[in-house]
C-alpha cells in the first residue's frame, strides 16, 4: 500500500511517533526515525527491520537536519512523506497553580515563569517544525508529497498550567493550514493530527501518582472526556493511515483532526 513512500519522522524515539513508524513500515513504507536521542530511535528501528533507519537529528539545528536528509536520501531516496512529531513541554514554562490568587508565596505563578522556558517550548514545537519542513519539503516540490504535523487538544482549548505549550500547539495548527495553502500547487498535502489525552513518558507523572492511582488532574480530564477514558496509541493509527493514503484522502489538506474521545466537543454542560 505504501511501498512508494519514504517517510521521515521526527520525535520517533517517543511513544506516539515510534508507533507511527511501525505502522507505516508494516504497510510497505521505508521509514527514517529521527530523534536527538539516537539510542531510542535505534531501538525502534531495529525492531522494525530493514525498512527502517535511525538517524540522530537535532531538529533545532538546520545543518543537523540537512545531514539527516542526506543520510536518508543515500539510503532510501527522496523523502515524499514527513511527520513533524518532535515537540513537548518544559517545567520552566508551567505554573504550579491553575488560576491566579493574591497569595502566591512559594508558588510558581505566571509572573515567575522563565523566559528561557517559554522560548524552549516554542522552539521545540514551532521552530523545529518550521526548519524540518524547510529542509525536507524540498524533496517534494516537483513530485508531490505528504506532511503530517502533530498538534494537540491544547490547540482547541488551552489547558491550565501550560500556557507556552498550549500557544505553541495552536501555532502548529495554524502553521499546518498555512503550509497546506502554500504547497497546494505542488501537490503537497499538509494536515495535522490532534491527539487528546494519551499516557506517554512525558505526562505519566502528571496523570498518575507513584502508587499508580490517578491524580486530581486525571479526574478532571476524564470528566471532560465523553468517552471517559484515555486514548490508546492504536486509536491514532486509523487516522494516520487514512491521511497517509493518497487514494483515500487525496483531496484532504489543511485539516486538523482531533482524536480525543470527544474532549474538544464537550462544553462541560
Amino acid at each position: 500500500m505504501l511501498s512508494n513512500k519514504v517517510v521521515a519522522i521526527t520525535g520517533a524515539g517517543g511513544v506516539i511517533c515510534s508507533a507511527f513508524a511501525k505502522e507505516l513500515a508494516k504497510h510497505g513504507a521505508k521509514v527514517a526515525l529521527l530523534d536527538i536521542n539516537y539510542d531510542a530511535a535505534k531501538a525502534f528501528a531495529d525492531e522494525i527491520g530493514e525498512n527502517a533507519l535511525a538517524v540522530k537529528c537535532n531538529c533545532l539545528d538546520k545543518q543537523s537536519i540537512i545531514d539527516a536528509k542526506k543520510e536518508i536520501n543515500d539510503k532510501f531516496g527522496k523523502v515524499n512523506f514527513l511527520i513533524n512529531g518532535a515537540g513537548g513541554n518544559n517545567p520552566r514554562a508551567s505554573t504550579d497553580n491553575e488560576t491566579m490568587s493574591p497569595d502566591t508565596e512559594g508558588i510558581k505563578d505566571f509572573f515567575k515563569l522563565e523566559e528561557s522556558g517559554l522560548k524552549f517550548v516554542f522552539d521545540i514545537n514551532i521552530t523545529s517544525a518550521f526548519l524540518v519542513t524547510q529542509v525536507f519539503a524540498e524533496d517534494m516540490v516537483k513530485t508531490g508529497g505528504n506532511i503530517i504535523n502533530i498538534s494537540s487538544m491544547n490547540a482547541y482549548r488551552p489547558l491550565t498550567k501550560i500556557p507556552a505549550y498550549s500557544a505553541a500547539k495552536a501555532g502548529i495548527s495554524n502553521f499546518t493550514q498555512w503550509l497546506a495553502v502554500h504547497f497546494a500547487p505542488c501537490n503537497i498535502r499538509c494536515n495535522a493530527i490532534a491527539p487528546g489525552f494519551f499516557v506517554t513518558n512525558q505526562n505519566r507523572s502528571l496523570l498518575f501518582n507513584e502508587d499508580g492511582t490517578p491524580t486530581a488532574r486525571t479526574g478532571k480530564i476524564l470528566a471532560a472526556t465523553p468517552m471517559k477514558k484515555f486514548g490508546e496509541i492504536s486509536d491514532l493509527l486509523g487516522t494516520l493511515m487514512w491521511l497517509a493514503d493518497d487514494n483515500a484522502s487525496g483531496f484532504v489538506t489543511g485539516t486538523v483532526i482531533p482524536v480525543d474521545g470527544g474532549f474538544s466537543a464537550y462544553s462541560g454542560v
